[in-house]
């Protein structure tokens, strides 16, 4: 989904919808745009063989890593191209510019090896060599998103643990109790774009509540509900197609703290599931629940260019 100007017609699952509080959200086209109907593609040899091939795509992806790991050495613009500064072909320029310092010394030479012990600096900062690893988990319940836990409870760091060789850190949370997507990474830079409230991050939950949500409060909450941070802004809330009135599908792009759950409380609603379905225009298509898999390229580029 993309951001509307206001008088701008809003785009939904495959139709276009009410700026706030449409009736339904359609399903049609759902599954890959992180839509809310959940249904079973046929099982047959093209499955298996789709499975074979991912899972294959998979192990290339970490292999590549793991490599890059466990030399001693690496070539200079590798390493400055694996911090994600630029391709290695700009980390040329940048080292025949004389902008790179080793040890507090300026290399212009083209192939030089370093350490990964070596002090890069760049631009006046250090940089590391990780190649940065994007990891979409689809979050089961019963696990919290930190990277440990005092209490000894399970989270999300043990589901992928081996995701990569690299430390990785939740972009954003999900409560205990909530399930979906959540993506994990060693990129600072692009979680704390992800992260920040300018950013803008799209989310997309379905929600099962105790009750039948009324028309009257639906409209409440699409014109914004009250609580303690202000105003509780949400993009689009409506029923779910083929589903009962219970089951609400809503966006929202705010990350206040178990912020849906509280804008139903606080109008005599108590929510019994909630699941992300789409976050930052990533869905959980093909993902078994407490499974993963890595980003492609064109995915990660993709968030670079939202």
């Amino acid at each position: 989904m993309t951001n509307s100007s206001e008088g701008r017609e809003r785009k939904t699952f495959g139709k276009p919808a009410p700026k706030r509080g449409g009736k339904n959200f359609d399903t049609r086209d759902k599954y890959e745009r992180g839509s809310l109907k959940y249904g079973r593609r046929p099982s047959g040899g093209d499955d298996r063989n789709e499975d074979k091939a991912r899972s294959f795509v998979q192990k290339r992806r970490l292999n590549k890593i793991d490599k890059d790991v466990h030399k001693d050495t690496i070539r200079l613009n590798k390493y400055i191209a694996n911090s994600g500064i630029c391709s290695r072909r700009e980390a040329d320029e940048l080292i025949t510019q004389g902008l790179v310092e080793v040890n507090g010394v300026v290399v212009t030479e083209m192939g030089y090896q370093v350490q990964k012990t070596d002090k890069v600096i760049f631009d006046g900062q250090g940089i590391t060599p990780e190649k940065p690893v994007y990891v979409l988990l689809n979050k089961p319940k019963g696990y919290i998103s930190t990277t440990k836990d005092d209490k000894a409870r399970k989270t999300v760091m043990d589901l992928v643990a081996n995701a990569s060789p690299y430390r990785l850190f939740p972009v954003g949370r999900l409560d205990r109790s909530t399930t979906g997507v959540i993506l994990l990474t060693n990129d600072g830079h692009m979680t704390k774009k992800l992260t920040h409230p300018s950013f803008d991050a799209k989310k997309i939950y379905h929600v099962t509540l105790d009750k039948k949500l009324t028309h009257e409060d639906m409209k409440l909450i699409a014109e914004g509900i009250r609580l303690d941070e202000g105003v509780a802004v949400v993009d689009q809330i409506s029923f779910i197609e083929g589903k009962p009135k219970n089951e609400i599908g809503i966006e929202i792009h705010i990350g206040w703290n178990r912020v849906i759950r509280r804008i139903f409380q606080r109008l005599g609603y108590e929510v019994e599931a909630l699941d992300r379905v789409m976050f930052a225009g990533m869905t959980k298509k093909n993902i078994k629940r407490g499974h993963w898999r890595i980003l492609t390229e064109l995915e990660v580029n993709n968030l670079k260019m939202l």
